[in-house]
């Protein structure tokens, strides 16, 4: 069975509910333990759950700060430090408006360990935001078409799966910062900026001149100086013949544009 998972490139899970349960597991050559919320409390299932050295993915519903705080007390009390926390609403199916996604980066910080989200609300969306907010790990439950059991209703179809991990990876793509020194423009952006206004000459101004409202304009497209330096260049005079469609240049400016 888990050659079966190898060849399909995913990585073989499951939850144990007691120790014979994670003995099994063993057998098997998990990769993690996933810790189910009702076993948050059961602190001497963790720890021999743990002590095995795999990653611990445990779901937080129902927990308060110090049962959360005791899981991952247990983890590293027997050496392990590879923790994931869960933030889960034990609703089935969980409502949105108790869902408390908002958690998320409090608990990263609180708890000093990768957090993620096990979803049981309906459809894409807790996943997309829960990945937005800093979920690294989405646990969502799935049902087989035609097949009912007493987790259908918070279940998604392979198609619904699917979609939801498309839009996951969106947001994730969508909620990046643009990194760097200040709001970084893209490649995009970079080609849009000739389409910004700028300051022109609408009418021809002879050198020695005086720039004035009626022969100076701010229009598209963004060839000339900024518009923000319209009212340093009123009653300034040209140092050079300008004709009307003229864009404004830097060079044009007595104290320059940081003058």
């Amino acid at each position: 069975m888990h050659y079966r998972y190898q060849r399909c490139g995913i990585d073989f899970l499951s939850t144990p509910f007691d120790r014979n349960g994670v003995d099994f597991l063993e057998q098997l050559g998990v990769e993690a333990y996933k810790i189910a919320s009702f076993e948050l409390v059961d602190i001497p299932l963790i720890e021999y759950a743990a002590s095995k050295g795999k990653l611990m993915i445990i779901s937080t519903g129902m927990g308060n700060i110090q049962e959360i705080q005791d899981a991952v007390d247990a983890c590293k009390r027997v050496g392990n430090e590879q923790i994931v926390l869960l933030k889960c609403c034990s609703e089935y199916p969980a409502p949105w408006e108790d869902m408390c996604l908002g958690d998320l980066p409090d608990m990263r910080e609180r708890f000093q360990v990768p957090v993620g989200l096990s979803d049981h609300s309906a459809g894409s969306l807790g996943a997309v935001v829960g990945v937005t907010l800093g979920a690294c790990v989405v646990e969502k439950h799935v049902r087989l078409e035609g097949v009912e059991s007493a987790d259908s209703k918070f279940s998604m179809t392979m198609d619904e799966f699917a979609q939801m991990v498309r839009e996951v990876r969106n947001a994730k793509m969508i909620a990046k910062s643009s990194k760097g020194a200040g709001y970084s423009l893209t490649e995009g952006e970079k080609a849009s900026m000739v389409f910004r206004r700028s300051i022109f000459a609408v009418k021809d101004i002879g050198e020695g001149e005086m720039f004035t409202k009626e022969n100076l304009r701010v229009i598209r497209p963004g060839y000339g100086i900024s518009p923000k330096c319209l009212n340093a260049l009123i009653g300034e005079r040209s140092k050079r013949e300008i004709r009307r469609g003229e864009p404004i240049k830097e060079q044009d400016m007595h104290r320059g544009m940081d003058g």
